[in-house]
């Protein structure tokens, strides 16, 4: 390897102690050294990149977050990024825009190039400048310029205060690749990954991906297996309950029907089965969205109205199994900043009185006509029963004519675009546990429900009030209040925030390290106590 330049001190910053990251502190000292079994994970989700410039779904993130490296990572259970391929990172300035790290010693992509300074300011550099329309490079639109001062050492510099850049880099996004094992604008589409993460990938194909411990890992991680594969069931959830009760897979993580994780739950709990379900805390959500520039949906009065008669309670129950959970605003339970703004304005039952006297002072006097679009391809196969249960508790009010209309996903993504949908599904999958990764998207300039609502309120001071501020806690008062403006102005419902599950082998262990909020799938968290 090549003689490495004399690392140079990280400046302090002044009063931002909540933003200075050091090496220390529970499940920080791992360095890989894979032992035990390998363990074989099935999912129904695709993984359609390998590269980390453009994948930016859950099923390429589960890639990018074994197989590399990023400045930072979320701990098991935690919410607060700490050093990865960094040995400490922090904001260097009072209005968080200048961010600094200072690099492990002796990091080794798998190939067996060093990694330095250089590599994390290409893998930037490369995916801002490839910008693929299916990539991450949204996430990372604050950076103006990055400096490398020596082989140790990354300055970024942010166009505007971002205190959850640290959140961001420690994403799917943040991964660190090899500037001499990937072009610099273009794509690498080999199937093949060049990381310095606890896993290399071995092998990447239609049905499955293997993954072998990378003896060259150097950071937290502690791994408990001798590798993993896994299976793409490509949204077949029979044939992926099928091979967790066969035993063909160890673990099966995302895509299980509500109805068979409620069945094979009470298998479990029965001691039938030889598995074993596993949840834990999630952060995605639907809410049901309102174009207000639609003649029907635009009127305050109908919005008020279905927000009075919605009774999430009976959909978590009947549909989704208790797969879910009522959620009663558009910041999820376990985020920093939640309230319960919806239940406390609109209750949780339905309420026929008050969202008649909604219609009537909007001169609403017949029942409503509505259409409520959804795509079961895009956010599941019970989003459909979900929503026809919905339009059944707008009707039996006798307020409301309303129908359920189901189209593939690429009809549903250029109708919402073209503003034809009065009302649709909207599935939010957040990116880093933070209250401005559920609100900013949605709400801020540019927003992605493009449904043609805008408060000045929020785009022009709450959002930047909370956008500068390093002690997420002192962001709670400016959050609840975003909240109770949404809740006022209805741009859209929320509706329930789901929890996570993994169905597995009863001699499987670790899966509790996994599902939190931070929504990483750690491959190195799971074994089996005889290959401990």
């Amino acid at each position: 390897m090549r003689k490495r330049a004399r690392r140079r001190t990280l400046p302090i910053a002044v009063g931002l102690a909540a933003a200075l990251l050091a090496a220390s502190g529970c499940g920080l000292t791992g360095d890989g050294a894979g032992g035990g079994d390998p363990i074989v994970v099935g999912t129904t989700d695709a993984v359609p990149a390998t590269d980390p410039a453009s994948g930016y779904d859950p099923g390429s993130w589960l890639v990018f977050t074994n197989v590399f490296q990023s400045l930072l990572s979320f701990p098991p259970g935690g919410t607060e990024p700490q050093p990865e391929a960094a040995e400490r990172c922090g904001f260097t300035d009072r209005v968080s825009r200048r961010f600094t790290c200072t690099l492990r010693d002796d990091l080794t992509f798998s190939n067996g190039d060093d990694l330095t300074a250089a590599d994390v300011k290409f893998s930037f550099e490369r995916t801002l400048r490839i910008n693929d329309p299916d990539g991450p490079a949204v996430l990372l639109s604050t950076i103006d310029r990055i400096e490398t001062p020596d082989d140790h050492t990354v300055t970024f510099h942010l166009t505007r205060p971002d205190a959850t850049f640290p959140q961001k880099i420690a994403s799917g996004a943040g991964a660190i690749v090899s500037h001499r094992a990937y072009p610099a604008d273009a794509l690498r589409t080999d199937g093949t990954a060049v990381g310095s993460g606890p896993y290399t990938l071995e092998s990447f194909g239609e049905s499955q991906a293997v993954f072998a411990v990378n003896d060259d890992y150097r950071g937290p991680a502690d791994l408990r297996n001798s590798g993993v594969t896994l299976r793409l069931f490509h949204g077949d959830q029979a044939a992926l309950r099928a091979a967790v009760e066969s035993g063909e897979v160890d673990v099966a993580y995302r895509g299980l029907a509500a109805r068979d994780l409620a069945d094979l739950e009470t298998d479990a709990l029965a001691g039938d089965s030889g598995l074993q379900v596993v949840d834990g805390t999630g952060t995605e959500v639907q809410h049901l969205v309102f174009n207000l520039d639609d003649p029907v949906a635009g009127d305050i009065g109908v919005r008020r109205a279905i927000a009075y008669l919605i009774d999430r309670t009976a959909v978590v129950r009947d549909v989704h199994r208790r797969t879910a959970e009522p959620l009663y605003s558009v910041v999820p339970a376990g985020i920093t900043g939640h309230t319960t703004s919806f239940f406390d304005r609109y209750g949780d039952r339905p309420d026929p009185g008050r969202a008649e006297d909604a219609l009537r002072a909007s001169g609403i006097t017949e029942p409503v006509e509505l259409t409520l679009w959804v795509t079961p391809t895009r956010f599941g196969p019970d989003t459909v029963a979900a929503f026809e249960q919905l339009a059944g508790q707008l009707d039996a009010s006798g307020l409301f004519d309303a129908t359920v209309r189901a189209v593939p996903a690429e009809e549903f993504e250029q109708g919402v675009a073209n503003g034809d949908f009065g009302v649709h599904v909207r599935g939010w999958m957040p990116d880093y546990p933070d209250p401005e990764n559920f609100t900013e998207p949605l709400f801020g300039e540019d927003g992605v429900l493009a449904n043609g609502y805008t408060s000045p309120r929020i785009t022009e001071e709450l959002i930047p009030a909370t956008a500068g501020e390093s002690d997420r806690s002192r962001t709670v008062a400016d959050f609840a209040e975003l909240q109770d403006i949404v809740a006022e102005d209805l741009p859209v419902i929320p509706l329930w925030q789901s929890r996570q599950y993994a169905v597995a082998a009863a001699d499987v262990d670790g899966l509790q390290w996994t599902l939190d909020l931070s929504t990483v799938f750690r491959f190195w968290a799971i074994g089996t106590p005889a290959g401990d």
